[in-house]
């Protein structure tokens, strides 16, 4: 069938003039061929992801289409306005595959707003809510290596799409045959229809109103004298990170020259990830250099934020996505009851994968901390339970693990922006008072005691890689581990069981042990890759260090 299917694009006219002489390279190569024609991209609650390329299990313009005239589908089922928002990012081909999707959308008679240059995530999520969508398309691959790119579907809310609307669209893309099966006219044709037209300035301007409006202690950069280094490892955040960041009156900004300007090809990093140090390197030299406070480093599409905080001996030391989270979380909460804006019954929220020191700091300062599943869109659905019941401005904080952080209700998705610029103002306001995020964070450690929060990731790439990682969850579950180098195991909890957490069913296994570490197994949602979690608590650093090293060494065989 996959040779067919290969025959049949051959033969094909491919419009992109990257496609044809690619398949032409494969002619003969039965197994270059079928990982191209085997299998198709799969569109799920995270849309689409895969590598750029000619096939069904590529990422390209008629698998665009597809997927577009499958969204298209359903939004023609919604009623309201008939409109999808669309944003995409600096990756090769993410502005074509943009018009591509605008293209669809307009041949369908549905009104498009699309951004005219590129913009991040959270700008996406703003927009779907602005002009009332019936969804939105984000075209990324968020923090993939540059040979990738996907396709972010939102649902009104702006917030990633549920699993019930994704499988009905899912349902459609099945239906619509991939080289001939969508509706499509020219972009240029579509604006000409007044069917295709462009953000705002008004929409952009209130995104940033709505972020600002976020400020904890407003005014307190002008004064503050913060010297920032700032990547946007060549993504979308440099043009609404600066605007954001210039607007408080944070003016002395390096950018790493070498990531500034938007390029798909990420030469600098291999992953473009503020999570691991290489795609970090760069900005740590440049903030040496410039005896910077801080550097700061935001993802492709600028929903996540990473930064290295600069210790009294004069190094810079990274900080994790969990140690940032309770930071904010600590600094929102004493910030807001010190000026008086703490709402009553005040909510935050993370994910269970995130760690147990946030549930410590949110009882201290009397937050309910609520825990959902892993992926933003949980967060957001709390957030519109909380608007549901007329009670949005409950709404504090919101973090996960994986470098993503919200403060506000504005948007339905995790924004680097405002993490960029809370963590500039809290940054600001402990200067100010002659301490550091590092000093902060070692308070807080003293007071909660010193828990250590790491990650660790199996590949298993290939065709076979799914079907392995499968079978790997199975046999957990079959064969539960009695122990963990020898810590007994205590608890086992199974988000596959909805009737026992009380969650939507996730495969996610988390192990207490009885020394109160804990152990949490999940495959990634995008990619082909099982992670481990590992939270322990020990006297000082050494201690919690030494006890997850264990703890990683007796899951090795496990994961093998």
């Amino acid at each position: 069938m996959y040779q067919q299917e290969y025959e049949r694009w051959v033969n094909a006219n491919l419009e992109d003039p990257d496609l044809k002489p690619e398949l032409l390279r494969i002619a003969g190569d039965d197994e270059a061929i079928a990982d191209r024609f085997a299998v198709s991209l799969q569109f799920g609650t995270a849309g689409l992801r895969g590598t750029l390329g000619a096939g069904t299990n590529r990422m390209n313009i008629f698998v665009v289409r597809q997927a577009t005239q499958g969204l298209a589908n359903w939004v023609k089922t919604q009623g309201g306005n008939q409109t999808v928002a669309i944003s995409y990012d600096s990756r090769l081909k993410s502005d074509i595959f943009a018009k591509e999707a605008a293209g669809v959308l307009a041949a369908n008679g549905i009104n498009v707003r699309i951004y005219d240059a590129l913009m991040p995530v959270p700008a996406l999520s703003f927009a779907t809510r602005y002009y009332h969508c019936n969804a939105g398309i984000m075209v990324t691959a968020s923090h993939n290596p540059s040979k990738y790119n996907g396709y972010k579907a939102y649902g009104p809310d702006g917030c990633q799409m549920t699993d019930e609307a994704a499988a009905i669209v899912y349902a459609e893309i099945q239906k619509t045959d991939i080289l001939t099966g969508a509706k499509h006219i020219s972009f240029a044709e579509g604006v000409e229809k007044g069917l295709i037209r462009f953000v705002s300035d008004e929409c952009k301007a209130d995104f940033y109103a709505a972020i600002e409006a976020r400020q904890v202690r407003p005014g307190l950069c002008k004064t503050a004298g913060l010297k920032l280094v700032y990547s946007p490892l060549n993504g979308t955040g440099l043009v609404p990170v600066t605007h954001v960041l210039n607007d408080m009156g944070i003016t002395d900004i390096t950018i790493v020259p070498e990531q500034e300007y938007p390029s798909g090809y990420f030469t600098t990093c291999p992953y473009p990830n503020p999570e691991i140090f290489e795609a970090l390197k760069y900005g740590l030299e440049l903030a040496k250099k410039e005896g910077a406070d801080l550097m700061l480093a935001t993802d492709p599409d600028a929903d996540r934020v990473g930064i290295a905080m600069k210790c009294p001996d004069g190094s810079y030391e990274l900080v994790s996505g969990n140690e940032m989270g309770v930071l904010l979380l600590d600094y929102i909460c004493a910030g807001r009851i010190e000026k008086g804006t703490m709402p009553k019954n005040p909510v935050a929220v993370m994910s269970i994968v995130s760690t147990p020191l946030a549930d410590a700091v949110a009882e201290h300062y009397g937050v309910e901390l609520r825990h959902v599943l892993t992926g933003f869109k949980w967060i957001g659905d709390q957030i519109a339970q909380l608007e549901a019941a007329g009670e949005v401005d409950r709404f504090i904080f919101g973090f996960e693990e994986s470098y993503g952080y919200l403060a506000g209700p504005y948007v339905r998705d995790k924004d680097a922006v405002i993490g960029a610029m809370l963590i500039c103002e809290m940054a600001a306001y402990y200067r100010s008072i002659g301490s550091s995020i590092k000093q902060r964070l070692e308070e807080i450690y003293a007071q909660y005691g010193r828990y250590l929060n790491k990650v660790d990731s199996f590949e298993f790439p290939g065709l076979s890689g799914m079907d392995k990682m499968k079978g790997i969850m199975e046999s957990l579950r079959a064969n539960p581990p009695k122990d963990f180098a020898g810590i007994a195991v205590t608890k086992v909890t199974d988000y596959s069981k909805p009737e026992e957490t009380g969650l939507p069913k996730a495969n996610v296994l988390i192990y207490q042990l009885e020394d109160g570490s804990t152990v949490v197994v999940r495959p990634s949602g995008t990619e082909p890759k099982i992670k481990t979690y590992f939270t322990t608590k020990g006297k000082d650093l050494a201690e919690a260090q030494a006890k997850k090293d264990l703890l990683a060494e007796a899951c090795k065989p496990i994961l093998a």
